[in-house]
């Protein structure tokens, strides 16, 4: 199904500007940007233009009771400079569970593939040339609606905004095992994609940082013993052989880099477990030599290779390489590139999508 997405180009790019081999992380975004505008039940006046700030009133109902869910994807580029999206049909899926979880409506799972798809046809130039790199995609949905009261909103925006990123780790890391702050529980929002995910992890985030850790390794909120995920990703351990990685609970997002992770670590003929998994199972398993190697899994992360894990007043030393988690990369950034065959049919290409 085609939408009438009314498109107003720029006059200047200002990709000339970009340098492409230094990438500041986040911070600098493309020409254009998606909107959509919910108003009496329905989305309507689906657009790109330039991108700009957006008028909010201060009683946006987002910022005080916390209706905002987003959604993280890239694309890239292949071979013969024809621009790729990763799975996007999955995002705009998850997107949807996360709106369900938080009372918000449904975004059309086609105007989100194919805004994507014009935005991205619209700015391909800012996509990054090298392996690893990408442009990074933030479609993202909030209650726009000026009111007090605690119910559901009424209105509702949807944006895609575009930034060009490089590799996010270009190390391995350590993770710290937080046994005093939780990120969800059953019955939260830990699966839905749901800003205040993300806000109440800042403050444990930051204390491990400053103890000199990467990210934070996510425990279960009633014991402090079963591991969920890791900062921005889920995460796989190889132990005797075999990949385990957290069941989902309920607790844990169901990421899209991990469901692909999965299909290709099968394909590839390794035996992959989802179950709870414990930091005492883990601390074992480092110690009688039987866990192998440990990488995390997302988006924005890709495949973050894991050095240690700090628990308590210890470290949990996990391994020096990562011979499964390097070919799990090589494999997707081959994908994505075009440089390798997409047997999974995971990349859509953008030919000819702008009107």
């Amino acid at each position: 199904m085609k939408h009438n997405i009314k498109i107003t180009p720029v006059q200047q790019s200002k990709v000339g500007e970009l340098d492409f081999n230094n990438i500041p992380l986040g911070k600098t975004f493309t020409d254009h940007m998606f909107i959509c505008d919910y108003e009496n039940g329905q989305w309507i006046n689906p657009r790109i233009e330039s991108l700009h700030d957006i008028s909010t009133h201060p009683a946006a109902m987002a910022l005080h009771y916390g209706q905002a869910i987003f959604e993280g994807m890239k694309a890239t580029i292949d071979v013969n400079g024809i621009p790729l999206l990763f799975r996007p049909a999955k995002n705009a899926a998850r997107l949807n569970f996360s709106a369900d979880r938080m009372g918000m409506p449904h975004f059309p799972e086609d105007l989100f593939v194919e805004g994507l798809k014009q935005l991205v046809a619209l700015d391909k130039n800012w996509i990054p040339p090298q392996e690893g790199s990408a442009l990074y995609l933030r479609p993202f949905m909030y209650a726009d609606e000026h009111f007090i009261g605690m119910r559901a909103a009424t209105h509702y925006k949807f944006i895609i905004i575009a930034s060009p990123s490089g590799p996010y780790f270009n190390k391995r890391i350590k993770l710290f095992a937080e046994t005093k702050y939780i990120r969800a529980a059953q019955g939260g929002t830990g699966e839905a994609k749901a800003a205040g995910n993300y806000a109440a992890a800042i403050k444990p985030s930051e204390m491990a940082k400053a103890k000199g850790y990467d990210q934070v390794l996510w425990l279960d909120a009633h014991e402090f013993n079963y591991i969920q995920e890791a900062g921005t990703m889920n995460i796989f351990f190889k132990i005797n052989g075999e990949f385990i990685t957290p069941s989902l609970d309920g607790a844990i997002l169901a990421g899209v880099t991990r469901m692909s992770v999965i299909e290709l670590l099968k394909d590839k003929g390794y035996k992959v477990t989802e179950r709870p998994i414990s930091i005492d199972e883990i601390i074992k398993a480092s110690k009688n030599g039987t866990l192998e190697e440990a990488f995390g899994t997302g988006t924005a992360v890709g495949i973050a290779m894991i050095q240690d894990i700090g628990y308590k007043d210890s470290e949990i030393y996990v391994s020096d390489e990562n011979p499964v988690g390097q070919m799990v990369l090589d494999t997707i950034n081959g994908i994505r590139s075009g440089k390798r065959e997409d047997k999974y049919n995971w990349m859509v290409k953008i030919e000819g999508e702008l009107v």
